[in-house]
């Protein structure tokens, strides 16, 4: 295939008549630049606009660019045609109005999947399209699942519309197309050894990846089982739709990913802090939700004389309350980096070194614990700033993390002797009081510029313990 000179492609005397014509039909301003983005022609003439910038492809490779208002897509595709045209040595004039209908087909088509945003409505539109375009008896999207590592049957119509097919990249035609980057026809596909008995019988096909920037992401097949071949104007056509096809199909893909990622972050946001959920979804930590056993802080908070207190008011009252403090504090928890575990009556449970490690995460779960005795005393509802007083323990050391419970309902949650503990610690615990294990206090007596001290509050004994646990009160400015 011969290089293409875009500058003499589009301004030969034809070529940029149609054009100028074409411009005028349509009423859409274009500027076509080559490669290097030098500008080779404004249509109309002296007008600029970069608006919207489509690229002009021939054989897989941007060779120029055409950008402007109104149907750029269609005029860029009208190019790439008009390139792979000339690159097979036909009259690109004769051969261009030859195939006016069929230009005109494709600015439609590209207004259309325009604005598809569902991966299987691309999939549709470009079925029903290809037949419009050429003669045929069943046609077939397939994309690559990368967890399977197969091509699947994402759409199909005629006899591919009831096929369960996958295959392998290399297996069969359509798995050497995706395998290849390279469009086929077939017409006599009995006789090709590619071709798998299992798959769909038929006796001529066209097959065309759907190629992006940066990888292939499945393929394209129309096929006929009448004895009806198919030739090299056919291939350019589909190939000229399947290159739009996959833009649009890349870009439905995307949509569904980030709609599937801020329902991911909208669920996780209830439970994770926000930079755990970035954490989770986006890998760049080490986040696991499966089960291990690792060190984490735990914080147990629980309104003391919550039962007494809920008897002065109605149930629907008691709901609103709890609602706008667990808002408040699960606020506080989140700015530092903690997890909220669960919710136990009015009791809070959360979690600081997991899924997502944190330094120094018994420091963060002291202050959290502060900051959460002193946020009471500033919600707005003076109900709850004068009636609710919240006693806090927190433990740290080794527990079992992770997706825990059964095949149809997983909580993540933490197990061990440090859960117990600081729940102890909680019921312990005056209003306005925080306790912490010998554990904690020793990792953070140390520390300098700390805004709090401790004070010895004494020993408990622990089922399952020999030795008691040491208990320090921690000692804050309300």
């Amino acid at each position: 295939m011969h290089k293409i000179s875009l500058k003499k492609l589009v301004t030969k005397g034809e070529s940029l008549d149609f054009l100028r014509d074409l411009i005028a039909d349509t009423d859409t301003s274009i500027s076509i630049l080559d490669q290097e983005e030098n500008l080779l022609v404004s249509l109309p003439s002296g007008e600029f606009s970069s608006h919207i910038r489509i690229p002009v492809i021939l054989n897989e490779e941007v060779i120029g660019w055409v950008s402007g208002e109104g149907k750029v897509a269609a005029v860029a595709g009208f190019i790439s045609y008009l390139a792979q045209q000339e690159a097979s040595r036909k009259t690109l004039a004769s051969e261009a109005l030859d195939k006016y209908r069929e230009i005109n087909f494709l600015y439609n088509f590209a207004e259309k999947i325009a604005t598809c945003l569902d991966v299987r409505d691309v999939a549709r539109l470009v079925l029903e399209e290809s037949h419009l375009l050429i003669s045929s008896t069943s046609a077939s999207v397939m994309l690559y699942n990368e967890q399977s590592g197969y091509l699947e049957v994402l759409e199909g119509t005629g006899d591919s519309a009831e096929l369960k097919l996958s295959i392998r990249p290399g297996e069969g035609i359509a798995g050497h197309i995706f395998a290849t980057g390279k469009p086929e026809i077939v017409n006599d596909v009995s006789a090709d050894p590619r071709y798998k008995q299992h798959s769909l019988k038929c006796y001529s096909l066209i097959c065309a990846p759907l190629m992006t920037k940066d990888r292939t992401i499945g393929v394209i097949n129309i096929s006929n089982t009448r004895n009806q071949s198919y030739n090299s104007q056919d291939l350019k056509l589909f190939s000229a739709l399947t290159i739009q096809a996959a833009s649009a199909i890349e870009n439905a893909l995307l949509h569904e990913n980030r709609l599937r990622q801020i329902q991911i972050k909208n669920n996780l946001g209830r439970y994770l802090s926000p930079q755990v959920v970035e954490a989770v979804i986006n890998a760049k930590e080490e986040v696991s939700l499966s089960t291990s056993k690792r060190r984490i802080t735990m914080l147990f908070s629980d309104i003391r004389n919550f039962s007494t207190k809920c008897e002065e008011l109605q149930p629907e009252e008691i709901v609103s309350y709890l609602n706008e403090y667990f808002t408040h504090l699960v606020s506080v928890i989140f700015e530092h980096q903690g997890t909220v575990n669960k919710f136990v009556g009015d009791m809070i449970v959360a979690m600081f070194g997991a899924p997502s490690d944190i330094e120094n995460q018994e420091l963060s779960a002291i202050v959290a614990a502060i900051d959460m005795q002193r946020c009471i005393n500033t919600i707005p509802t003076t109900w709850i700033s004068e009636n609710f007083r919240t006693g806090i323990g927190i433990s740290t050391g080794e527990s079992v993390v992770g997706n825990i419970g059964s095949s149809q309902h997983l909580d993540y949650t933490a197990i061990g002797d440090e859960v117990n503990i600081a729940s102890r610690l909680q019921g312990l615990a005056k209003g306005g009081q925080i306790l912490v294990t010998r554990s904690v206090y020793d990792a953070v007596s140390s520390m300098e510029d700390i805004c709090f001290s401790f004070k010895e509050f004494g020993t408990i004994q622990v089922k399952g313990k020999k030795k008691p646990v040491e208990i320090f009160d921690v000692i804050y400015d309300d």
